[in-house]
């Protein structure tokens, strides 16, 4: 299995430099195809007095979008040098909705992590969460200050759930570079979890796999898997996003929000 696509969101936020180039080096190491993809609404004037002041107000911020757009673009040529192929695709609407909707030429989407600590990633930016809910694509959540994607070591997070079978699958092309994969299952259920099933269905791919189980970890899921992946020195992990809501207002599992929230690795998420 290969990915012949890559997309990546661009914004203007302080992370997206290093985003763009962790997207474009994996877009360089796979052969891919890398779309650039980069939104903004206008903000629209109230609709009070002289129409024709709120008509200049409003061109006047068109126009201040646009040259956002047009910085972003900047930003994606320069930044995916590394990229053979590259395409930029930008909008006047929502970045969410069109994000969402180019994902369907995408093997994989890169967004940059939301956490609160990293500050106000400003208009174009896309609601991580809200994007794997819509996206039907296996999303990679880069944090900030990562430039590229090793994958010497994934860490499995596993549950026998739909999605984290999804986000198994979807993994298989960067799982199939790593020198090694450890599976772990945490949690009361962890020895019922299935996880020596899920290692054998990487093993048929013919990777390396190793099993742990966690089941009385002494802090959160998230946090026992993010621990986990700092000792043995990982740089991805793979896990199933759990959430469920409508239009913007996600309400995430607890390990979903931790990790999306604190994880200092590339986290490969599919819902």
């Amino acid at each position: 299995m290969t990915i012949a696509t890559i997309m990546v969101s661009v914004d203007l936020a302080a992370a997206a430099a290093d985003r763009v180039q962790l997207a474009a080096g994996l877009a360089a190491r796979f052969r891919a195809r890398l779309i650039g993809v980069g939104a903004c609404r206008v903000p629209g004037p109230m609709p009070v007095g002289d129409m024709l002041a709120v008509e200049r107000v409003y061109e006047d911020e068109e126009q201040r979008t646009r040259e956002a757009l047009e910085r972003a673009r900047i930003l994606f040529e320069r930044e995916a040098a590394e990229a053979n192929r590259r395409t930029w695709r930008a909008a006047l609407t929502d970045p969410l909705a069109f994000l969402a909707e180019q994902a369907r030429e995408a093997d994989l989407v890169v967004v940059g992590r939301n956490a609160a600590a990293d500050g106000d990633p400003g208009p174009m930016a896309v609601p991580t969460g809200a994007l794997l809910m819509a996206a039907g694509r296996p999303v990679l959540v880069a944090p900030p200050g990562l430039e590229s994607l090793a994958i010497e070591c994934a860490v499995v997070a596993w549950k026998d759930t739909r999605e984290a079978r999804r986000a198994v699958h979807d993994a298989l092309p960067l799982l199939s570079r790593a020198q090694r994969i450890h599976i772990v299952a945490v949690g009361p259920d962890a020895h019922h979890a299935g996880a020596e099933g899920a290692a054998a269905y990487l093993s048929e791919h013919g990777l390396a796999v190793t099993t742990h189980l966690l089941p009385s970890p002494a802090i959160g899921a998230g946090d026992a898997v993010l621990r986990f992946a700092e000792r043995e020195g990982a740089d991805l992990v793979v896990m199933g996003a759990y959430g469920h809501g409508r239009l913007r207002e996600w309400i995430f599992g607890g390990a979903t929000r931790d990790i999306l929230q604190t994880t200092s690795v590339c986290c490969l998420m599919s819902h």
